[in-house]
């Protein structure tokens, strides 16, 4: 009974919150399209517009928002927009053609495609202009495909049960509100692609990371297929606690093959000579420029001044023919947190060019903000056009094995970050290789000659972590008989990398943002200010955001960390590198233990590129040491029982309640029932471990 209530009760929060939360996602997908967009209420109010539509008025997007379509229309067809309006909002589509005046009062037709409550009372409207010149007819057109058409937005329940369903969700699936309420989002899934536990692993993700995004075939009422890009967002109430889910769904059949096309356009970046550095950094929210270095207002022609003048807006320093690749990157962007770098060109603010390398990592989706790195690429493009010579792309990520695309966003990242002082913050699960990304950020950087130094924060005891951080002085407590360099000292003029940051306790946390920020510090014990010039690194596995939801880690040195996020891929997402990690990892064990081995045998590789390793390319390396001691030929032998004996049943019916519940219980059974172990492994507090038992009905009994 008590479960129920709980459960109406979460309900109610999602049906009253979630569609503004939708609303914040919405606009952070719809501001960057080419396409003209706008999100219209009921009363014709423009609730939001996309770029592409800034063009189309000619106006700036902060213009256009809170305007009345009406404020647009030729005056004679005014009356006509009510009546085709009003035919709208009973019909919920319409396709036909307005006219539009201009700001410099010329007329023109402009075709439209309108869709009706997207969103409760939020109608989209795709124009296009009829007047286009022959030249641009066509990317016109390309723009306006299925993937800004229309949106099918939808609520989950913390079970993965959908309780909103709304207009563009029918649209797209071809089920009626009663026909989805209720239903698994699993029966959005074509039958033989889905597992139940892949769908709960999305969700989980969403929980942990705050978003997900992915892309995979989702299946319509009449058995259709599409390639549908997917996007969830974890909903929490004021305390911190799981409401549901948000989910944002668009047909990119179309556009996959486009997007495929672009990667391979933009897979090989030609080599950057090694005196070529970062020119700038800019952030902003959504297309507003709010800062940017001096080095990046020089690089496009600008100054200071013009920042908060608004002259400055990022969508207009792009020439239209790099359009469909900046589109890319946003949507990479919003799945990854960060794009593959690429080149392109910026407008100066005198109408020149000038070509870049850019990457640009999200910082948050709600309200959206970003920030971006640029490379000025006209040193590198002046000396091929002198010596053409082409010169082979240099393997500085001998360590790194893999050919992935996912690798190869993280090897790209690294490349454009590398050059500059900025904080990098490596993001992903156990085993999956942050520490090597740390050590190739610093191989590539001005610092590569000098220390670097690593410090894992969960490996030392609370108490003693401030002195390896700082040292301390002789005589600072009981048993300082020396002084004791610390580790920023240590790295000096280097790189220094702490792992585990989120174990960093909260009393320690102030002294680390503070050394940080002033570039000193004093040692434990000591009086003297000592100035530093450290490059500083951190990674962890733990969900940073949740801890500051919870008191546990201070925002104001998470967001001084997170300057460049990047994010290292979980091996279950890029298992096509697992046949090259199984080769790497046979050959270095069998050469050193002086062993032959010259075969793997096809049904063994099958079955371990079908493991999802859990412990990721660690667990694989471990995995692969063990096979290699017990073959005993030149046939590698692996024992697949163990991993067989471990692989989780298919749950077809299990509820991510269900999920979540024998996930804990299975690791307190690990952690010998110590619940701050466990919880140390989930990465969440011991209080809020104890309160997700209390609510999942876990007891002693259990364990």
């Amino acid at each position: 009974m008590a479960n129920g209530a709980l459960q109406s009760e979460a309900t109610r929060w999602l049906v009253e919150n979630g569609p503004k939360e939708l609303e914040q996602l919405f606009r952070a997908i719809v501001y960057h399209p080419a396409a003209p967009i706008l999100i219209a209420d009921n009363d014709r109010n423009c609730r939001y517009a996309s770029a592409g539509a800034g063009k189309l008025f000619g106006l700036p997007r902060d213009k256009i928002i809170g305007s009345r379509l009406d404020d647009f229309a030729a005056p004679s067809f005014k009356a006509q927009i009510a009546q085709l309006w009003q035919t709208f909002l009973q019909q919920g589509e319409q396709q036909g053609t307005l006219q539009l005046v201009s700001p410099d009062g010329s007329m023109r037709d402009v075709e439209y495609t309108a869709k009706g409550n997207v969103l409760p009372v939020r109608h989209v409207l795709v124009l296009h202009d009829k007047t286009a010149t022959a030249e641009t007819e066509h990317a016109e057109k390309d723009r306006t495909q299925a993937w800004v058409q229309d949106y099918a937005l939808f609520l989950v329940d913390v079970n993965g049960c959908v309780v909103s369903w709304y207009s563009g969700a029918a649209r797209i699936y071809g089920y009626k509100e009663d026909e989805a309420l209720g239903q698994p989002v699993s029966f959005l899934c074509p039958s033989e692609d889905t597992l139940s536990f892949k769908l709960q692993e999305e969700l989980k993700r969403a929980f942990a990371e705050g978003h997900f995004g992915n892309e995979d075939w989702h299946v319509k009422k009449d058995g259709a297929r599409f390639w549908a890009n997917v996007i969830t967002i974890a909903l929490k109430d004021e305390s911190g606690e799981l409401q549901g889910f948000a989910r944002m769904v668009r047909d990119f059949t179309k556009r996959h093959e486009r997007d495929e096309k672009l990667r391979r356009s933009r897979a090989r970046i030609r080599p950057i000579p090694a005196e070529s550095t970062i020119a700038g950094v800019v952030s902003g929210e959504f297309d507003r420029i709010p800062e940017a270095n001096d080095a990046f207002l020089e690089l496009v022609g600008y100054s200071q001044e013009d920042l908060p003048s608004g002259r400055l807006n990022w969508l207009d320093l792009t020439p239209p023919e790099y359009s469909a690749l900046d589109e890319l990157a946003h949507e990479e962007g919003l799945r990854f947190g960060a794009c593959t770098p690429y080149e392109k060109e910026l407008l100066r603010k005198d109408g020149t060019r000038v070509p870049v390398l850019v990457a640009t990592a999200v910082l948050k989706l709600s309200p959206f903000r970003w920030i971006t790195f640029v490379q000025d690429l006209r040193e590198r493009d002046r000396l091929e056009s002198v010596e053409r010579e082409d010169v082979e792309v240099k393997d500085d990520f001998a360590e790194i094995v893999g050919t992935s695309a996912a690798l190869r966003r993280v090897q790209q990242q690294v490349e454009v970050v590398a050059p500059t002082d900025a904080n990098v913050l490596i993001l992903g699960e156990t085993g999956t290789g942050k520490e090597l990304v740390a050590r190739a950020i610093h191989r590539l950087s001005p610092r590569k000659k000098l220390p670097f130094i690593t410090l894992n924060c969960a490996a030392i005891p609370t108490g003693l972590l401030e002195s390896e951080l700082f040292g301390y002085e002789r005589g600072a407590f009981t048993g300082a008989l020396s002084q004791k360099i610390g580790r920023f000292e240590m790295a000096h003029r280097g790189t220094l990398f702490l792992d585990e940051v989120g174990d960093i306790p909260l009393d320690l946390q102030p002294k680390l943002l503070r050394a940080l920020q002033e570039k000193s510090f004093e040692r434990l014990g000591g009086t003297k200010t000592i100035p530093i010039d450290v490059r500083l690194v951190a990674a962890t596995n733990r969900n940073l955001t949740q801890m500051m939801g919870d008191k546990l880690f201070r925002s104001d040195l998470y967001y001084r960390l997170k300057v460049f996020p990047i994010t290292t891929p979980p091996l279950r997402d890029h298992p096509e590198d697992i046949p090259i990690l199984v080769r790497h990892f046979t050959k270095k064990y069998a050469g050193k233990m002086n062993k032959q081995i010259d075969k793997i045998p096809a049904d063994m590789m099958r079955a371990l590129a079908s493991w999802s390793w859990p412990g990721n390319v660690r667990e694989l390396e471990n995995f692969i040491e063990r096979a290699v001691i017990l073959s005993r030929g030149p046939n590698l032998r692996a024992p697949l029982g163990e991993i067989r004996a471990d692989a989780p049943e298919t749950a077809s019916s299990d509820t991510l309640e269900q999920v979540e519940r024998e996930h804990i219980i299975r690791v307190l059974r690990e952690s010998g029932e110590v619940v701050s172990k466990a919880a140390t492994r989930l990465g969440v507090p011991r209080t809020t471990l104890n309160a997700m038992m209390r609510k999942l009905g876990i007891s002693r009994k259990d364990l």
